[in-house]
């Protein structure tokens, strides 16, 4: 076997450990990368790329939909699954040469195609090679939770790693999971032409604000979706279509549904099992590699960064944590992460974003909150694009210190951005309410509902003894 010998060795080729190789190596470090799979990982192959592909594809028909609102007749759209697949693959291969080991080869790294597996604490073997390494980072990402479900062994189904080779349209497609990727998935194919059945066992989105969370099952429901929740599937069977579910509620109500297609969307689960780590000293659960607030494990030589770390379970948080790990291993920094501000969205229609604080969460935190809301229903720009459903609502202290915010409807993704801001650097409510925001745009929502914060005492009985009293002197 060939001895590498680096200063920096990066398990696992998706976004986190990408930008560790990446950064490492253009500041002067040696790294390696060992990637089992395909480079660019989950999000670029089966996650956030394609499915925000299918989710164009799929508004697109809907705004076909929707064009006798606007005076426009078009008719139903006319949809060709297959140059749909094709349109998504053509966005994946657009952006694979960026993650392509052809690219981190030409920026030093050595790239290394196998699986690794700790030998001990300072050395790891992959494929043909022994790497040792001053650093290791561990980003390895997550792969779809398969629940214990009788009788699903002995179908077939679909999770976000197989459902983007469909070239045909499923004629029924039931969605097992009310997450975000369940959601998403269900609505696009909805407005895509299949018959679609969600099934959640609690209720959908069930981590996000209930009261905005409404929007979004309204829509969904509006749209043709059948969505059944507080149901458990208790036994999956062959049907004569395709597959059919067994559902029980928790007070003994029972149901069955059947469809042609099964996709599974309950969660996911880290990508630890085959990496060897008794051996290295690193201490994990099944939730993932336990971690300090540095990101170091019980290992102080080998770090963890994103699904693998046992907290959030998105993109953009392995690109932050890879930030992190650069500073505490090439400057010996203790960089620190910081989760407060830490934003997600379900890219749904209305779009639901979320950072910090739920106001259910700062209740039962500080009991004693302001909550403010603002509808999209009061947004000029909203109504001149015929899309009112929405609403932001933020919770504040009760002397207007951000807590968090929510916001469902057009471009919310986009509009918490202002909150994270505001969220991560310690900003009141009056400097969001201070803003000037160009007119019309949806942006006027958080500058409304943050003056909203003031209205009582600007427009109370104070406020209007002052003034009367100022006017006698002319």
């Amino acid at each position: 076997m060939a001895v590498i010998e680096v200063d920096i060795g990066v398990i696992g080729g998706g976004s986190g450990g990408l930008s560790v190789a990446a950064g490492a190596a253009q500041m002067g470090a040696s790294v390696a990368l060992i990637e089992r799979g395909r480079m660019g990982g989950d999000c670029l192959n089966t996650g956030c790329v394609p499915s925000k592909s299918l989710l164009a594809a799929a508004a697109a028909a809907a705004a076909v939909r929707g064009a006798p609102l606007f005076g426009v007749d078009a008719g139903e759209p006319k949809i060709d699954f297959g140059r749909v697949h094709d349109f998504v693959h053509g966005v994946i291969a657009d952006i694979a040469p960026h993650d392509s080991p052809e690219r981190f080869e030409s920026l030093g790294v050595k790239v290394i195609a196998a699986a690794a597996c700790f030998a001990n604490g300072r050395e790891l073997i992959a494929g043909n090679d022994i790497v040792r390494a001053r650093r290791f980072v561990v980003a390895t990402g997550s792969s779809p939770f398969i629940p214990a479900i009788p009788g699903l062994e002995g179908v077939p189904y679909m999770t976000n790693e197989s459902i983007f080779e469909l070239k045909t349209r499923p004629p029924h497609l039931l969605v097992l999971g009310g997450g975000p990727i369940g959601i998403e998935l269900a609505q696009a194919h909805r407005r895509l032409g299949a018959r679609v059945t969600i099934v959640e066992m609690a209720s959908i989105l069930g981590k996000d604000d209930p009261e905005l969370v409404d929007f979004v099952r309204r829509s969904l429901r509006a749209e043709g979706v059948d969505i059944r929740e507080g149901m458990r599937v208790v036994r999956v069977d062959p049907g004569a279509d395709g597959v059919k579910l067994q559902l029980a509620s928790a007070t003994g109500v029972t149901d069955e549904v059947a469809g042609s297609h099964l996709l599974v969307a309950v969660g996911r689960r880290p990508n630890i099992s085959s990496l060897g780590l008794d051996a290295a000293g690193v201490a994990h659960t099944a939730t993932g590699v336990t971690v300090d607030r540095r990101l170091r494990t019980t290992n102080r030589r080998i770090y963890a960064i994103g699904d693998v770390a046992g907290s959030f379970q998105f993109t953009h948080v392995a690109g932050y944590h890879a930030g992190i790990v650069l500073r505490n291993t090439l400057f010996r920094l203790p960089a620190r992460i910081d989760d407060r501000a830490v934003p997600r969205v379900t890219y749904a229609d209305p779009e639901l974003a979320q950072v910090g604080q739920t106001e259910e969460h700062a209740r039962a935190a500080r009991g004693n909150i302001r909550v403010l809301r603002w509808s999209f229903a009061e947004n000029d720009r909203a109504r001149t694009q015929r899309n009112i459903e929405g609403m932001i609502k933020v919770v504040t202290t009760t002397r207007g210190r951000i807590l968090g915010a929510t916001i469902v409807g057009r471009e919310a993704g986009e509009l918490i951005n202002v909150w994270v801001l505001a969220l991560s650097k310690g900003l009141s409510i009056g400097a969001v309410a201070g803003m000037i925001v160009p007119y019309p745009t949806l942006g006027e929502v958080s500058k409304r509902a943050a003056g909203s914060f003031f209205a009582p005492s600007l427009f109370g009985p104070r406020t209007r003894r002052l003034v009367r009293f100022l006017a006698r002197f002319g």
